[in-house]
C-alpha cells in the first residue's frame, strides 16, 4: 500500500501512477463511488520543478486553498518515492482546524519512525506489515481509528443502514433505535464476538478500531506478525530511530563524499528529521538496468523505481555500518560498469 497526498499536482500524480499503478487503480475506482463524501482528488497545483519534495508550508497553503470544498485529507507519513517524512502533527492540526478529516498511509512509516497517532489527534491511519515490520508480501495490514470515531453503543446495525457523513442512529430492524454508528465498510470480523455466529444478518460493531475489521486474517500471516513484533519488543522504536539516523547519515556521507564520478543525485531530503531509513538515488539516464544487475550479482538487495531511481533503505533492526560500506563499494563497481555499457551503446 502506498497512497499519495490528495494535494499533489496532476503532473506529479501522473508520474506516481507510473511508479505505483495499484494506487491509481485503487483511487480511480474508490473515489468516484464515494462522491457524496466530497473528498478532494488530485488538484492542479504547482510544486517546485527543481525538487519532488513538498515543503510543509506548501502543503498547508493547498489545504487552505481547498478547505471550503474538501472533506478528507489523505497523505503518506513517508512518501514512498522520495522518502520524505512529512510533519504529521503540524499538518494534522492545521487540516483539522479547517474542518477536514485527516488520514495517514503509514506503509513506509510503521516500524521505521516513531508515530504517536492518538497524541497527534489523527483521525485514522492504515499500514501494511510487509515493509519495515518484515512480515513478507501478502501479510496483513493494520488500522488506527481515533477513539472519538469508534464508539459503538449497545444494539445492532441493519445491513441496510443509511450511509451519511455523520454518525447516525440505526434501527435494529424492529423500528427501534439501537446504535450510534460511524458509517463504514461492515464485515463479520468487525461484529461483536458474542453474536458473530448468531447469523442474524445484523452488525453489532466492536468498540474501537476492531469494529472496522471486515474479514478474518490468515493464521499464517498472523504468525509472521507475531514473530516480527516479538523481535521489536526486544528494543524500542526510539532506539531504532537513533540508530537509523546514524546509519542513514553514514550512507549519505558515502554517497556524497566518496571520490570519483557521481552520475547520480539524492532525491531524499538532507534534513535527518524529514526522512526515515531511506535514500532515493536518481541515476543518470540509461544506467539503472546494469546497476541493478551488478548489485544483484553482488548479493545487494534494494529497490528500483523505473526509469532511473534506486531506493536504498538501511533498516536499523538488522543493518549496520559495514553493510553500508559494502553497498557503496558494490555500487561504485556497478556504476563503473553501467557507464561503460552505456558508452558502448551510445557509440554504436
Amino acid at each position: 500500500m502506498a497512497v499519495d497526498s490528495k494535494i499533489f499536482t496532476r503532473e506529479y500524480a501522473e508520474e506516481q501512477d507510473k511508479q505505483d499503478p495499484l494506487r491509481h487503480l485503487r483511487e480511480e475506482f474508490q473515489i468516484p463511488s464515494k462522491a457524496d463524501l466530497k473528498a478532494t482528488s488530485l488538484k492542479d497545483e504547482c510544486t517546485s520543478a527543481k525538487s519532488p519534495l513538498l515543503p510543509t508550508e506548501h502543503i498547508l497553503s493547498i489545504i487552505d486553498a481547498h478547505a471550503d470544498s474538501a472533506a478528507l485529507l489523505l497523505l503518506p507519513g513517508i512518501q514512498f518515492y522520495t522518502g520524505q517524512y512529512f510533519d504529521m502533527p503540524r499538518i494534522t492540526a492545521h487540516a483539522q482546524a479547517k474542518g477536514l478529516v485527516v488520514g495517514w498511509d503509514l506503509a513506509h512509516a510503521v516500524g521505521n519512525v516513531p508515530v504517536q497517532l492518538h497524541a497527534w489527534n489523527v483521525d485514522f491511519a492504515a499500514w501494511c506489515t510487509y515493509k519495515y515490520l518484515n512480515c513478507g508480501p501478502g501479510a496483513i495490514g493494520g488500522l488506527f481509528v481515533h477513539e472519538r470515531h469508534a464508539p459503538a453503543a449497545q444494539g445492532t446495525v441493519s445491513p441496510s443502514a443509511p450511509k451519511v457523513e455523520e454518525e447516525v442512529t440505526i434501527s435494529n430492524g424492529n423500528g427501534a433505535a439501537s446504535s450510534d454508528y460511524r458509517p463504514r465498510l461492515t464485515g463479520w470480523w468487525g461484529s461483536s464476538k458474542a453474536s458473530r455466529f448468531a447469523m442474524t444478518n445484523s452488525f453489532e460493531p466492536i468498540p474501537g478500531a476492531g469494529g472496522f475489521q471486515v474479514s478474518n486474517p490468515s493464521a499464517l500471516d498472523l504468525s509472521a506478525v507475531a514473530a516480527s513484533l516479538s523481535v521489536f519488543e526486544q528494543t524500542s522504536i526510539a532506539a531504532l530511530r537513533q540508530k537509523s539516523l546514524k546509519l542513514t547519515k553514514y550512507l549519505e556521507d558515502l554517497l556524497l563524499h566518496t571520490e570519483g564520478d557521481k552520475p547520480y543525485t539524492i532525491l531524499t531530503s538532507q534534513d535527518p528529521e524529514a526522512r526515515g531509513a531511506q535514500l532515493s538515488v536518481l541515476l543518470q539516464p540509461g544506467l539503472l538496468d546494469t546497476v541493478m544487475e551488478v548489485l544483484e550479482e553482488e548479493g545487494v538487495v534494494l529497490d528500483e523505481r523505473k526509469p532511473d531511481v534506486i531506493r536504498v533503505a538501511p533498516a536499523p533492526l538488522y543493518n549496520n555500518h559495514h553493510d553500508l560500506w559494502r553497498f557503496n563499494e558494490c555500487f561504485r563497481k556497478a556504476l563503473t560498469k553501467a557507464v561503460q555499457v552505456k558508452a558502448d551503446k551510445d557509440g554504436k
